[in-house]
């Protein structure tokens, strides 16, 4: 198996100016080819750091791909170093030019002559056209070595490595590299990997746990000499977790709880309403970023007031006066008012306490009451999530939490769960 690694050149982004999505993109594609990335880093406009960083490079690893530095301005270095430090010269490609002259023709834009620079290729190397911008990509092959560059911007340098620089790389693929993602709630990545401790020591298919805000992952990784063959090797084993892991499971290689909840709303001809306190609105935000939510959702309320909770959405004041907004039984009372508002088969309702202060009741922080309600029942649940200090997680997780309630619902294990 040929080693890759990825450079990113730019100092935007060591400021943070820029969110680097194009080492997660490479990164993905190359292992779906089998070729496996060691190492990435990211450098700044300085052509000397950037030749060490290559030149390291290059000594370890059979490829390099640098994505950034194309452009037409002095501090865009990363063809001419790359050049330097691979022994290739620099030349002029005419047919590049009139691409570039093309493109600011097409925008009725003047062509500022410091474009010209970007038409030069490196002599004896291969050169990817930029169908989508004015920076031709480039690789250059020597001593069993191969350096390919990359223009920075996203929209440039994915279908430019899709049409282009994949076919180049096709003959250093040994093989291919599937990974799948089993999505689970309710359940933390330390107990998770308790329950599947045995299977993370496997070596392919690999197995290895992850965790974000409010839910825990496991991956599942095979090598095989074809997609086929790797996701025969990854099949046992995804049935043998979902077995283990049992209703936390909600999905596999699934987008958001919000997108298996749209989807399972949408199967079953189901409509959600909601109302929502400490969340603020997330929870129909999470639900309305998904393409034919409308077909399964109606409307939510922000009740954030007590006043609110009272007169939109049928809250009773003796429940308000005697268990106070943040409270078991007012969940219940918003889950029902928001189904009969809504007139949906389901409401969802959430009060709690964002933080990071606590209201008048002095209840911690990170005290949530999450319910949901149909014709018939009503499910509360109390979360605590622990970080009174943090609204914007707070506020998160509740949402996610809410969201894996109507999952539980709508897959027929709430009763057992929420009894």
């Amino acid at each position: 198996m040929h080693n890759c690694e990825i450079i990113c050149v730019g100092t935007e982004l060591l400021l943070g100016d820029i969110l680097n999505t194009n080492v997660r993109f490479l990164s993905k594609e190359l292992a779906a080819m089998g070729i496996a990335v060691l190492h990435q880093s990211v450098i700044g406009d300085n052509s000397e750091r950037l030749a060490n960083e290559l030149r390291a490079a290059l000594s370890r690893s059979d490829i390099v791909i640098t994505s950034g530095g194309l452009g037409p301005t002095p501090d865009d270095l990363t063809k001419e170093v790359c050049c330097e430090v691979m022994g290739f010269e620099l030349a002029q490609d005419d047919s590049v030019l009139e691409d570039i002259k093309s493109f600011f023709n097409k925008k009725g834009i003047c062509m500022a002559g410091s474009n010209n620079k970007q038409a030069f290729v490196p002599v004896g190397g291969t050169v990817f056209r930029n169908a989508n911008g004015t920076a031709p990509g480039a690789a250059m092959e020597k001593d069993g070595k191969c350096l390919v560059l990359l223009p920075g911007p996203p929209r440039e340098l994915e279908p430019m490595f899709i049409k282009q620089v994949k076919p180049f790389l096709k003959k250093y693929s040994s093989g291919v590299i599937i990974s799948h993602t089993v999505r689970t709630m309710g359940i933390g990545e330390s107990a998770m990997a308790e329950l599947v401790g045995d299977l993370l020591d496997n070596q392919n298919p690999t197995v290895a746990p992850y965790a974000k805000d409010g839910e825990a992952l496991l991956r599942i990784t095979a090598a095989a000499v074809d997609e086929e063959s790797a996701n025969e090797l990854c099949l046992p084993m995804l049935d043998e977790i979902k077995s283990r892991l049992g209703s936390y499971v909600y999905g596999v290689d699934a987008d958001s709880i919000q997108q298996r909840v749209v989807e399972l709303l949408s199967q079953k001809g189901k409509k959600i309403a909601l109302a929502e306190s400490c969340t603020g609105g997330y929870i129909a935000k999470r639900i309305t970023d998904i393409p034919g939510s409308s077909a399964v959702f109606g409307c939510g309320f922000v009740t954030y007031s007590i006043e609110a909770k009272n007169k939109i959405i049928g809250v009773c004041a003796e429940t308000l006066e005697k268990y106070g907004a943040v409270s078991e039984q007012t969940a219940g009372e918003m889950a029902r008012g928001a189904r009969e508002a809504g007139n949906a088969d389901i409401g969802i309702g959430v009060t709690g306490i964002a933080g990071p202060e606590s209201d008048s009741s002095n209840l911690p922080a990170g005290l949530i009451y999450i319910a949901l309600a149909d014709k018939d029942r009503t499910f509360v649940d109390k979360l605590i999530t622990g970080r009174s200090n943090d609204r914007e997680y707070n506020r998160y997780v509740a949402s996610s939490y809410a969201l894996n309630m109507a999952r539980l619902y709508l897959e027929g294990f709430l009763g057992g769960l929420y009894g």
